[in-house]
């Protein structure tokens, strides 16, 4: 079995290699960049239509755990796509780029993540067998109230980071397509679907290993030929110093720009303007309502031309309907105005540990502290996050044996750091083109791809000649870190058949993670609350039926949500693994290795961990405060940001975990803690 797959997925990568060298020599003879998006969107998605036909089921062990026949290998390769989900393969280089050495954080957390999976829960879980991470609570615990808390959790978790994952389609699509964002989201999602609806986790498996060698070539192949032209070496990270020196010149001499300087005087005086607003909100919105009312008569009273007066008329349609909205908008604007109001646009010079200065004042040594400690917390709750999150945990159901859950767990790791260790250097080299290339050029000569994306959405990308000179400054350019990726193989001057390709590759990220988080969702509802709840003598065939339905279901709403573009993709991602890691990481620890760890004990802990988490995300996180109706600014504790919440739910669910089953201990021991100390 194991040669034929390797003969089998040879044969694709080959086969998509030829795609790619047959539309660049297409490009090359005129064929136009929307066919190419075209081409490059209908293949693979058809490959992925063809294995989700092949691999249809109605067996609830072939649906939920794909036979548990997977070797480790492509396991491993399956994790590695289900993993890397659009944060790592879309935000991850465009997170970097903005934070530098901040940005590691997510690096190491992710990657450690993986290695308290394969230390303390992946063999353990394969051990006790079942379907979900649900199954294993209610087994451990021996009580169904925990089944249904922990499919509760396990539907909240997934739909978070679902959201996000759906929200990178739509950018993909769009790009790809040239579609609007809205329809491009709902035009990705039939992709999602043809995955995973008929095969349930085996046609996902299958599936989710050809996406990850169309996204690891998406990912290297620019990479290499960007490393290529900058330095002559095909080797990123080998001439990654020499990048970086480069950067850090650039910077220095950006510092000491005078238009630069200019601009960022602009930017201050923007955001003095928004806190001047917020500290009367209701009169400054009433204010600016009057201003756009009398605008707007005037042009229709002087017969004004009609593009002034709808451009008026969507001016006063967008200003913010409520006090409550316009605190929470002027917020966002004095946030973002105050940060690009500092050197380099707000961007923490690439080679500097931490903002701030150990050595320097009062002030700035207090923003050192704070910023090393947040860097600390965002990697504690991204590895315990990544250790509680329910799809992946439940990929090492899929194994043959114990030993290769293990296994494919090292596999993951390999997997994953192809892309981890290119991350980094790309960021850099990045950097150097937008300095090098983009900076100082004239307005009327800016690349196409600039419009193109400012017409798609003027928040991921939005340029303006704010000191009137007629060449774009670092403090000029707004771009979202998700889009970087995308523009990067047009930034560097490379072929738009490599740019379409760096699309596919996005969208076979977004489109794997999204596969098994719609799959740990149907299967939480279909099987630990429909089948092991409400109706056990379901059978076979109704089980898998309802799950597709409820998959179905799962997946227009997250599509819904995400049309209505939320926070940013990590923004997103780093919330659920908060969630994940307060709710399930101390139960599943504690229930592995605790022998009294009761089930009164793991209930008050997913919820003590549940409830300091949330509670800590609704005071520090503006979106949310402003969704909850709460006025006044964000509160946090120590400085720490509400991406990091989980840095005070995990204790939280430890402690009461500990408190539980020293207080209402179990009256006897259950049969799996016996299972979970047998030999592999």
């Amino acid at each position: 079995m194991l040669l034929r797959l390797t003969r089998n997925y040879a044969l694709f990568t080959l086969s998509f290699v030829a795609l790619v060298l047959v539309l660049g020599v297409a490009e090359r003879f005129g064929l136009p960049k929307p066919w190419i998006g075209y081409t490059f969107l209908g293949t693979t998605v058809l490959v992925y239509a063809v294995i989700g036909l092949m691999c249809r089921t109605t067996d609830p062990v072939e649906y939920f755990v794909a036979g548990r026949r997977v070797p480790a290998l492509f396991n491993g390769m399956a994790a590695g796509a289900d993993w890397m989900s659009a944060a790592s393969f879309i935000g991850l280089a465009g997170t970097l780029y903005v934070s530098g050495f901040d940005g590691l954080a997510y690096v190491i957390g992710w990657t450690g993540g993986f290695c308290l999976v394969a230390l303390l829960l992946a063999p353990y879980l394969r051990r006790v067998g079942q379907f979900t991470v649900a199954d294993f609570m209610a087994e451990r615990f021996e009580s169904p109230t925990l089944r249904l808390m922990s499919a509760a959790a396990v539907i909240l978790v997934s739909f978070i980071y679902l959201v996000a994952q759906i929200y990178g389609v739509g950018l993909i699509t769009t790009r790809l397509t040239g579609l609007t964002f809205e329809v491009g989201v709902f035009v990705g999602l039939g992709g999602v679907l043809v995955c995973s609806f008929l095969g349930g986790m085996r046609a996902v498996t299958w599936t989710q290993v050809a996406q990850y060698l169309i996204m690891i070539l998406a990912y290297l192949v620019p990479v290499i030929w960007l490393s290529v032209k900058q330095t002559g070496w095909p080797v990123p990270q080998l001439h990654l110093g020499t990048q970086l020196q480069i950067v850090a010149e650039r910077e220095q001499a950006l510092m000491r720009d005078p238009a630069e300087l200019q601009v960022q005087e602009i930017h201050a005086q923007q955001a003095r303007e928004a806190a001047r607003k917020l500290q009367d909100v209701p009169a400054a919105l009433s204010a600016e309502q009057s201003a756009a009312a009398a605008r707007l008569q005037a042009l229709k009273a002087s017969d004004a031309p009609l593009a002034q007066i709808q451009a008026a008329e969507k001016h006063r349609a967008g200003l913010p309907r409520t006090s409550v909205e316009a605190e929470e908008r002027w917020r966002r604007e004095l946030a973002a105005e105050t940060r690009r109001a500092q050197p380099l646009g707000g961007m923490q010079p690439h080679a500097k540990p931490f903002a701030g200065d150990p050595a320097g004042s009062p002030a700035e040594q207090e923003r050192f502290d704070n910023s090393r400690r947040n860097f600390i917390a965002l990697v504690l709750c991204l590895m315990v996050g990544t250790a509680g999150l329910p799809h992946i945990l439940t990929r090492y159901y899929t194994t043959p044996t114990v030993r290769e859950a293990r296994q494919s767990v090292t596999w993951s790791l390999v997997f994953i750091c192809l892309l981890y260790l290119s991350a980094p250097a790309l960021a850099v080299m990045l950097k150097v083109e937008v300095f090098d290339h983009l900076v100082g050029s004239s307005f009327d000569q800016l690349p196409s791809w600039i419009r193109q994306w400012s017409r798609v959405d003027p928040g991921l990308l939005a340029v303006a000649d704010l000191n009137g000179d007629g060449r774009l400054q670092l403090g000029e350019i707004n771009i979202n870190p998700d889009l970087l990726m995308l523009v990067m193989p047009e930034l560097g001057g490379l072929p738009f058949v490599v740019s379409g390709m760096v699309a596919a590759g996005g969208l076979a990220a977004a489109l794997s993670t999204a596969d098994g988080l719609l799959l740990s969702i149907s299967s939480a509802l279909s099987h630990d609350v429909y089948f092991k709840s409400v109706n056990p003598g379901a059978s076979r065939t109704r089980r898998v039926t309802l799950s597709k339905a409820l998959l179905l279901a799962a997946a227009v709403l997250a599509a819904a949500m995400a049309a209505s573009r939320p926070a940013g993709i990590l923004q997103l991602v780093t919330a659920a693994f908060s969630l994940a890691g307060s709710i399930f990481f101390p139960a599943l620890v504690c229930g592995v290795f605790w022998r009294r760890a009761s089930r009164a004990g793991a209930l008050l802990g997913m919820l003590g961990g549940l409830a300091v988490c949330v509670g800590y995300l609704a005071q520090s996180h503006p979106s949310l405060r402003s969704l909850l109706g709460l006025a006044g600014p964000p509160q946090t504790w120590w400085g720490i940001p509400a991406e990091s919440a989980g840095v005070f739910g995990v204790p939280a669910g430890f402690v009461a975990i500990l408190l539980g089953s020293l207080f209402w201990p179990d009256r006897r021991e259950p049969a799996a803690v016996a299972k979970l100390r047998a030999p592999a």
